[in-house]
């Protein structure tokens, strides 16, 4: 069974290749130097080896956060859907076996660093091996936080396990597991510090446990607990909101306040993504693809500046899409007629040539389907986290956010109005991420929408929206869609995007119309016919797709583990 390998001879077998990633926070600096291969019975014998075993989790395999392309913000040509938005996930589904593999290879390496720590204990200092063991605890309860709200019951394992005892393991159920999380969590924090000096490496805090606690109670609607641990947080103080929305995504914010945990990456010491990440993410003009694309759900999802969405706003006008609205739009997705990445972006049918900065002249407009048959196929490009240097790079290296502070406000937000308290400090959290985006203080009143109300309706509305636009590309909309039951709504629309060019109405461009949002601010591109284009059909079965399937070669291992309804 594979979640059951030996876990000494697991980390031996990796230990030459052992990357150290010696942070998970923005202020690092990486060291991935190879190690000389250790015995199995004599590791975790100092403080060296047993730093090498907690460094090791801390890579992006173990914490990132679910794909976007799950969810109806994203849409990548050429994969037209996957298995969560196609329907079709199974137990065979290669990435639900790498989700839980990945999963239960951490616990694995924890529960074997736990049991065998000790050896080290003459040779370590005592607050060492406590801050150690808190950092192993927070993560192993972070992958249970993962596979509960996937796969609801799994196997709950807090110590090695031999091969002959795996075939007798079965589910433990997802409440027991997320009080043992909750309790693992609660150890970290005790445990960890809340800060690091300047001249320190930057590990796993008291704030990570306590938002790793606040995000899991609110997957799993503790309200009381989601509250309590966002609270702690915020009255920490060690956290802010970083002044610029865009720049938070780029190399200027990987040393920001606002983040709590980030996966450091470099170029330099390779670990980054590389040319065909790039190119699927710029535009064709760029030396790009065009390729991985916002949605236009998600373009409509954006409020005008008078608080109102698109179909209640006077101010909006589907001609000139991005005029009027939150600037978190043009911060995230290209506006049109806007030099990026040394290019005016447009993808009107009739701008066969646009001018480039880059080569100061008119150059052929391969962002137009009229041009290149492969132009985004939407419209629409990526802008957010996508710095200038990418095109000459080839080259994505931006630290991978896990959990930042604008998290932690609207999760208070939204578990106080779960719980019927709605006050003054639910609408501070709210309008703190609200005047960020606009670039002004929270007491600028006149300078943002500011949200006023008290009905918890109204606001249980507003924090659905407001965490969309404030989350894409972070992978948070898949599990938002999840626990608020919307996934069966969302996901089992089509994919639209513009109309061939010969098909496109001139007087139309770019959108027909004003897109009707129901109440759950989900788009319907029904009523518009053939001025817009299905690309592809999402489709999400609510009676089992709500969980994931345990893989199916661990039960033809072990057959005791059950699997979930549907599959």
């Amino acid at each position: 069974m594979q979640i059951f390998s030996n876990p000494d001879f697991d980390k031996m077998k990796k230990i030459i290749s052992l990357l150290l990633l010696a942070g998970i926070t923005s202020c690092h600096t990486l060291d991935l130097n190879p190690l000389s291969e250790a015995s199995t019975g004599t590791f975790y014998s100092n403080q060296t080896e047993l730093e090498l075993a907690v460094n090791d989790l801390y890579r992006l395999a173990f914490w990132g956060n679910d794909n976007e392309l799950f969810s109806d913000n994203e849409w990548h040509r050429g994969q037209l859907t996957n298995a969560v938005i196609g329907g079709t996930m199974n137990a065979d589904d290669a990435a639900v076996q790498t989700y839980w593999l990945n999963s239960y290879k951490a616990i694995a390496r924890a529960n074997t660093f736990l049991a065998n720590k000790e050896r080290a204990a003459a040779a370590t200092p005592a607050n060492i091996m406590l801050r150690l063991e808190a950092e192993m605890r927070l993560i192993r309860a972070y992958q249970y936080a993962r596979l509960i709200t996937h796969f609801g019951d799994v196997p709950l394992l807090t110590e090695p396990v031999a091969l002959e005892e795996s075939y007798g393991i079965a589910r433990t159920g997802r409440d027991e597991i997320l009080k043992f999380v909750f309790e693992e969590l609660d150890f970290a924090a005790a445990n960890l510090p809340l800060t690091y000096g300047a001249s320190e490496t930057k590990r796993l805090t008291r704030g990570g446990a306590w938002a790793i606690k606040a995000r899991t109670a609110l997957y799993t609607g503790k309200w009381e607990v989601a509250r309590d641990a966002a609270k702690a947080v915020i009255e920490s103080g060690t956290y802010g909101l970083h002044t610029s929305y865009s720049q938070l995504f780029l190399k200027a914010g990987e040393t920001s306040r606002e983040m709590i945990i980030s996966i450091p990456r470099d170029e330099k010491q390779q670990v980054f993504n590389g040319a065909g990440f790039v190119q699927d993410n710029i535009s064709r003009n760029a030396g790009g693809f065009g390729a991985q694309l916002p949605t236009r759900d998600m373009i409509d999802a954006y409020e005008c500046t008078d608080g109102k969405p698109i179909d209640e706003s006077a101010l909006y006008d589907p001609r000139a899409p991005f005029k009027n609205r939150d600037p978190r739009l043009t911060a995230t997705i290209v506006e049109f007629n806007t030099q990026w990445l040394g290019y005016n972006y447009t993808p009107h049918p009739d701008s066969l040539t646009v001018f480039s900065l880059k080569e100061n002249r008119k150059v052929p407009n391969k962002d137009t389907r009229a041009v290149a048959a492969f132009a985004s196929f939407t419209g629409l490009l990526w802008k957010k986290g996508i710095d200038q240097t990418w095109p000459d790079r080839l080259v994505e290296d931006n630290d991978a956010i896990i959990i930042r502070y604008a998290e932690i406000l609207l999760t208070y937000a939204e578990a106080k109005v779960e719980l019927g308290e709605v006050d003054e400090s639910v609408l501070s959290a709210i309008n703190q991420v609200r005047a960020r985006a606009y670039g002004v203080a929270a007491d600028q009143v006149k300078a943002y929408p500011v949200v006023t109300t008290t009905n918890a309706a109204a606001l249980r509305q507003l924090l659905r929206r407001e965490r969309r636009v404030e989350f894409p590309r972070e992978g948070l909309r898949y599990m938002d869609l999840i626990r608020w039951k919307l996934a069966e709504k969302a996901l089992s629309r089509p994919v639209v995007g513009l109309p061939d060019p010969a098909a496109q109405n001139r007087a139309k461009w770019p959108f027909p119309g004003v897109t009707p949002l129901d109440d759950d601010g989900i788009a319907d591109y029904s009523g518009f016919g053939t001025d817009v284009k299905a690309l592809s059909q999402r489709n999400f079965d609510k009676t089992r797709q709500y969980l994931w399937p345990v893989p199916a070669v661990e039960r033809r291992v072990n057959p005791n583990i059950t699997q979930n309804a549907g599959y």
